[in-house]
Order: structure tokens, then C-alpha cells, then sequence
């Protein structure tokens, strides 16, 4: 990715569709009898992977613009270790879902971004206690259940994890009896998913709580579009280039109240923005102050929103800190932010910026999605011309970035993925 920073951006934009959504539906599908259709998909690599991760199951699917139809009825069973399992961490949603249906799964271990340890075992904890069998054998996760199906229990989490609760409750929605899930993730895109799986006749209740409660039924069946959440991590960030360099610009299709703590944040900053029903408007900004920000699981401060906000630190007065407490070595944008002059570091987990008056372009890596929308922005942000190799890991998270960033008056291209 080529930018050519400096100019300031207006306009509108328009944010498509939750990523952390859709690779938690795209998987659940299959546990539909009849065909299923999203509204709102995001245009993104993630979309790719997972299509082909159906099509090697015999599920097929297509897409017309933000519209995709998947039809799961002819599905074979398959064990899924190729690369592309490796390729993105969701495809571990997988392990529920085939376990749920087809009562045994062969997964890969899942790959995704480097941003620190990401631990499958509590996965490994609730599929045991539905009565599930797991081992491992030549680097994949081998998951049976018994003879008599999974029955529900009491699972109860040591620490919150989005992707063990979204796989609790794709492996139990067809267990027999009730599990309740303690200690649950409360994220929107964990409504989104109990949302479509209950108008497929599921039976969830409590999803966006710390206590999800689900009874479970024989079959699913799909019979309406689902439309898929906003995605509040590319709110976000257009926020945020708003900030940095808008001269007015308006994100449409948001939901405000996912991003409730990030808002009250950027107006610390003093970032100034009217905020609507389903849309923010953010004026250009005159002066910004840091803050200390200190990630933590729905409602808090989103640590897929760390890094994109250091970027709009290196323009405020005094010291900004940043403590990522969900992971702390999510730090791989900093030694490519410190070459285009940008002052900020670590120092024992904790991430220190300071106003960088001086920030030129240069050749940098983008090693994981967030990290790269980190380096777009500073781009933007920056004199000269900014290189982003690897830029593929944004298009992998990024709805349409350049067609969206071309029309808001940025000058950047595509010239790697």
C-alpha cells in the first residue's frame, strides 16, 4: 500500500458490516438445514478464507456485493487441516460447529496475528465438560463426541474469552438439555450471533450478559436474511482519521453505544463530534490532549482499537499511555511507527507516545490488521510517501479500505497484498 500523506481528508464514509461478526456466522451456517443469506458482509480476506473453507466441506456460497448466500445442505464432513485453517485465528469456530452438527471435528491448530499468546484451552475445558473426548495428533485438535450426543452443563470460564464463548454456544445449541456458560463474553458480535441462531430456532438467551443460557434443539433452519452488526473497530478507526486529519467528515452506519467508552475518550482528547442515532460526525480538530487508555474486555476500551488510537497520540499534547491488558505484546506497531519518526515505546508492557511534530513516510511492514491500520493512519498523517508492505493483513480486516479512503481525498493505492 502506497499513501501519500499530508492532505486533509472530508467527506462521508459508510462502515460495512462487523468482521468479528462474520467469522463467527460464517461457520455457524453450517449448522442450518436449509440456506442461508447475509446482509452487510464485509469486503475482506477473512470472507475469501472462509468460503474456501466451505467449498472443501461441498458448501457453497456467493456473494453479490454485501449479500451472501451459503448453502450448507450437501456438506461432507471433512477433516479441515489445510493451510487455510492456519491462515485466520476464527477458523477455530469451525471445531464447535462441525462437533455441534456432525458430533466430531478435525481442526488445525488456528493461526491468525501474532499479537501474543491466545490460548485455546478453555475451548478445550467446555467442549470436555459437554462430554466431549479432545486429543491432538500431527498439530490438530481432534474432537469426538460420545455415542449418546453432548449434553449440556455448567461451563464456567476462568478468564473472559470471546472465542470460547462463541464456540460454547455453537457446539451446545444442539446439545441435549441446558448449558449455561459462566462468566460469558458480552461483546455485540456475541448478540449478533445468538440473533441468528435463535431465528434459526435456537434457544439462547442472556448473550450480551456474563450468563448466557442455552436449551437445546434438534435442528436449525434458516429462513430469514440475517443483516450483520456495524462493524465498531472500522467506526473506530475512521473516527480516529477523522480526528487526525478530517476536515469534516461523516461515519455513517454506527452503532454509538458499542463504542460507548472509546467516544468518552476521543472527547477527553478533545476531539469534537455530534453524535447521532446511527451516525458520528467529527469536526477538524484544534488541538488534542493524550490520556491514558487501559483495554478491557465489552464494555471497555477495545484492545483492537489500541493500536489505530496511538496513532492519533503522536498529535497531542503531553504523554498518552496505552496498557493493553487483554494483550500486553500487541506492540508490533511500534518499531515501524518509530521509523517514520513517530516517539512512542514500551516499557514493560506498558506503551508511551508523545507529540511526534516530524513524521515522514518511509518503507514499513503491516505484521497484523490493526497494526497495519496503525501505520495507514500515521501515513496519512505523515509528509511524503509511506510504503506499507504486507498490506494484505489490512485488506484482511478493512471493508473496501481504498475505494473508502480514495473517496474521503486520501492518495493511496493498492500495490501489494
Amino acid at each position: 500500500m502506497d499513501i501519500r500523506g499530508g492532505k486533509p481528508l472530508t467527506g462521508s464514509v459508510n462502515i460495512g458490516g462487523a468482521k468479528n461478526s462474520t467469522v463467527a456466522l460464517i461457520p455457524a451456517s453450517i449448522l442450518s438445514q436449509t440456506s442461508v443469506v447475509f446482509d452487510g458482509v464485509p469486503q475482506i480476506k477473512d470472507v475469501d478464507n472462509l468460503r474456501s473453507i466451505l467449498q472443501d466441506m461441498n458448501v457453497s456460497s456467493s456473494i453479490d456485493e454485501s449479500v451472501l448466500r451459503i448453502d450448507p445442505s450437501k456438506i461432507e464432513p471433512i477433516p479441515l487441516t489445510s493451510g487455510k485453517i492456519q491462515s485466520l485465528r476464527a477458523s477455530y469456530y469451525f471445531m464447535g460447529a462441525l462437533l455441534s452438527r456432525f458430533g466430531e471435528a478435525i481442526v488445525s491448530f488456528p493461526g491468525g496475528d501474532d499479537i501474543g499468546p491466545r490460548p485455546i484451552d478453555q475451548h478445550i475445558h467446555g467442549f470436555e465438560a459437554l462430554g466431549a473426548h479432545v486429543s491432538f495428533k500431527n498439530e490438530c485438535i481432534h474432537i469426538k463426541a460420545p455415542k449418546e450426543g453432548l449434553v449440556g452443563t455448567v461451563i464456567k470460564f476462568k478468564f473472559i474469552s470471546v472465542g470460547a464463548t462463541i464456540n460454547m454456544i455453537l457446539a451446545s445449541v444442539l446439545a441435549k438439555g441446558q448449558t449455561t456458560i459462566e462468566n460469558a463474553a458480552r461483546e455485540p458480535e456475541i448478540i449478533d450471533l445468538a440473533t441468528f441462531l435463535n431465528n434459526m430456532g435456537a434457544k439462547i438467551r442472556g448473550a450480551g450478559t456474563s450468563q448466557i443460557r442455552i436449551d437445546g434443539v434438534k435442528e436449525l433452519r434458516a429462513s430469514n436474511t440475517h443483516t450483520i452488526i456495524p462493524d465498531r473497530i472500522e467506526a473506530g478507526t475512521y473516527i480516529i482519521i477523522a480526528a487526525a486529519i478530517g476536515n469534516g467528515i461523516m461515519i455513517k452506519n454506527v452503532i454509538p453505544e458499542h463504542l460507548d467508552l472509546f467516544l468518552g475518550k476521543l472527547e477527553e482528547m478533545g476531539v469534537n463530534m455530534v453524535i447521532g442515532e446511527d451516525s458520528i460526525y467529527v469536526y477538524p480538530t484544534e488541538r488534542l490532549v493524550n490520556v491514558e487508555i487501559k483495554t478491557s474486555p465489552f464494555p471497555g476500551f477495545a484492545t483492537d482499537l489500541q493500536q489505530p488510537i496511538s496513532a492519533l497520540m503522536l498529535l497531542g499534547d503531553n504523554e498518552g499511555i496505552i496498557k493493553d491488558t487483554i494483550y500486553p505484546k500487541r506492540i508490533r506497531h511500534i518499531s515501524e511507527l518509530q521509523k517514520m519518526n513517530a516517539k512512542i515505546w514500551c516499557d514493560h508492557n506498558v506503551i508511551h507516545v508523545l507529540k511526534s511534530n516530524n513524521l515522514r513516510g518511509t518503507d514499513v511492514t503491516a505484521d497484523e490488521i490493526r497494526a497495519g491500520a496503525s501505520l495507514m493512519i500515521t501515513g496519512l498523517m505523515a509528509s511524503g510517501e509511506t510504503r506499507i508492505h504486507d498490506a494484505g493483513n489490512i485488506l484482511r480486516g478493512y471493508d473496501q479500505v481504498i475505494y473508502k479512503l480514495r473517496n474521503l481525498g486520501a492518495d493511496v493505492e493498492i500495490i501489494d497484498k
